[in-house]
């Protein structure tokens, strides 16, 4: 039996190796060698590259991400070893290429064409699965997708970002999360942030008043990564979820190309385990974020977001597959 499967498994790799014309080092770079498909047709979830970090506080770099993770993604194969989904054969997948920016030095404007890009993305019915860029492009993200009904969220990271303003703006990459909420976009009670350990968390009062839940570093470890699972799992519900990871969720020794970089984070496994964790939730699309490749000459931070990236990728394609029955 055992034989059996190993040999389903290799029928069904080789089947997508020739599918997707598959060619190590030929080729423009795409998200996990995935077809380039800028029209959009007959895309139901679209690999997408969002280069600005106008919304940094600190160390910018995280423009540069979605190339380098587009390249540290072609190291990556096309199905999941742990969990042998093969993302493909639940939906069709494409990398659209990057958001268009036109205004690309004035962060306001930026927020407004991130927003007019994944509302018209939404209103195709395509499931958008990002790759920042820093953490002020989520706010537009979920403004789109839950212009309908407010989202539940999972949200993996070192810092909160609930926080107000900063410099006279609330469009910086500490707070979308509070943006969205706000705007009636993200239901707070179906929100959990995890691996928190931000020396502001003190003064983002905003997420414990709006019954947003937070696990803290030390309450991670004390859960347990099941633990984790099984209340992350537990607030979202059966709603419709978006995630979003802050590669800075992942301890610098993991992860040393990102802004805001903070001691005693999670490992990358632990990261794997818990997003492979989340399977049979309705994941209606996510994001990986805050990628600063000038701070990794070795390419490990990009290599761990696109491999993290990979991961929600198959999470949006069983549920999207699973909605379309």
């Amino acid at each position: 039996m055992d034989e059996l499967k190993a040999d389903e498994m290799t029928r069904r790799v080789r089947s997508y190796s020739e599918l997707m014309d598959f060619k190590t080092f030929q080729g423009i770079a795409t998200f996990f060698r995935s077809n380039f498909r800028p029209h959009r047709d007959g895309v139901d979830i679209a690999l997408i590259g969002v280069p600005t970090d106008l919304g940094l506080t600190q160390r910018s770099g995280a423009r540069h991400g979605p190339r380098e993770i587009r390249n540290q993604s072609c190291n990556i194969f096309y199905y999941n070893p742990l969990t042998k989904v093969i993302p493909y054969e639940f939906a069709r997948i494409a990398d659209i290429g990057d958001v268009p920016l036109p205004s690309a030095f004035n962060l306001e404007n930026v927020i407004n064409e991130l927003y007019s890009f994944y509302a018209k993305l939404h209103s195709e019915g395509i499931v958008p699965v990002s790759a920042g860029g820093d953490h002020s492009v989520t706010y537009p993200i979920l403004k789109a997708l839950g212009a309908e009904r407010p989202l539940g969220l999972i949200h993996i990271d070192a810092h909160l970002d609930c926080t107000d303003r900063i410099a006279d703006s609330t469009l910086h990459h500490g707070g979308p999360f509070k943006n969205a909420v706000l705007d009636g976009v993200l239901d707070p009670k179906r929100s959990v942030h995890i691996a928190i350990r931000d020396p502001a968390a003190e003064f983002e009062q905003f997420a414990y008043d709006s019954g947003q839940t937070v696990i803290n570093i030390d309450q991670f470890y004390d859960l347990g990564v099941k633990g984790v699972i099984a209340e992350a799992r537990r607030i979202v519900g059966d709603g419709p979820t978006y995630i979003s990871f802050d590669i800075d969720a992942l301890d610098p020794a993991f992860a040393p190309g990102t802004g805001t970089p903070a001691v005693g984070g999670i490992s990358s496994y632990e990261a794997k385990r818990l997003l492979i964790g989340l399977r049979g939730l309705d994941i209606v699309g996510g994001d990986l974020v805050e990628v600063s490749p000038p701070f990794d000459s070795a390419g490990i931070t990009a290599l761990a977001g696109a491999q993290l990236m990979f991961e929600i990728l198959c999470l949006a394609a069983e549920a999207f597959s699973k909605r379309a029955k």
